[in-house]
């Protein structure tokens, strides 16, 4: 059974156990976040699977998600007026970063449905509108976007073959690709140019570091 099913109303739900908190690595964004004063950095995996709660990753602001959205505030020019694509969206916090920095529009996608109410909340949070889509993505060809954004994606070998193929693709077609990345085990070795690198303020809780060097990268096509 979904989350959505099992949670009458996710935004309750998210804003009873998470709190409003500025992130780290960009300040201007205030996002619904799990610490550990919340009740939901408390529940186990097995608790979670009761409530039919998918790993909560909406949660927590992830470290390549953080320098991608500090990026994109400090180079506005890369999306103002642009149709952005926020892949694997999470919290939002890529995309809202993307609306704040003056993308005409900006589509949160995220395979965990759970997510549409975390961006709701979040983007409701720092006055942005944004779209979602739980349709995953790649199992089609790239959508027509001018920027894809890509945060944290590279963790599982499998996911991670899958997602740069399509980011690939998305590239060759014209779209400009930028990726958010701490070092993931399946981190392309190639094809990318460096854009940036920052020390992202973490948690042991989620990461091996409590500061993760995180690099943002563009794809080169």
């Amino acid at each position: 059974m979904s989350s959505s099913r099992r949670i009458a109303d996710p935004v309750r739900f998210i804003r009873d156990n998470t709190r409003l908190q500025p992130v780290s690595h960009t300040p201007e964004i205030s996002l619904w976040l799990a610490d550990e004063v919340t009740p939901i950095w408390r529940l186990t995996e097995e608790e979670l699977g009761e409530m039919g709660l998918p790993p909560p990753f909406w949660a927590f602001a992830w470290a390549g998600g953080q320098a991608l959205a500090r990026w994109l505030l400090d180079h506005p020019d890369e999306v103002t007026g642009r149709r952005v694509l926020d892949l694997a969206t999470g919290s939002g916090l890529v995309a809202i970063a993307a609306m704040k920095a003056g993308a005409a529009s900006v589509l949160a996608a995220d395979i965990d449905p759970f997510c549409a109410a975390a961006v709701a909340a979040n983007a409701e949070a720092n006055g942005v509108e944004i779209a979602f889509t739980a349709d995953n993505l790649l199992e089609a060809p790239p959508p027509a976007f001018d920027v894809i954004c890509a945060g944290d994606v590279f963790y599982e070998g499998p996911m991670a073959e899958a997602v740069l193929a399509w980011l690939k693709q998305a590239r060759a077609a014209g779209t400009t690709v930028l990726v958010g990345d701490p070092g993931r085990t399946y981190f392309p070795a190639s094809g990318l140019t460096r854009l940036a690198e920052y020390s992202v303020e973490t948690t042991r809780e989620l990461e091996d570091l409590e500061v993760k060097r995180t690099r943002v990268w563009r794809l080169d096509a």
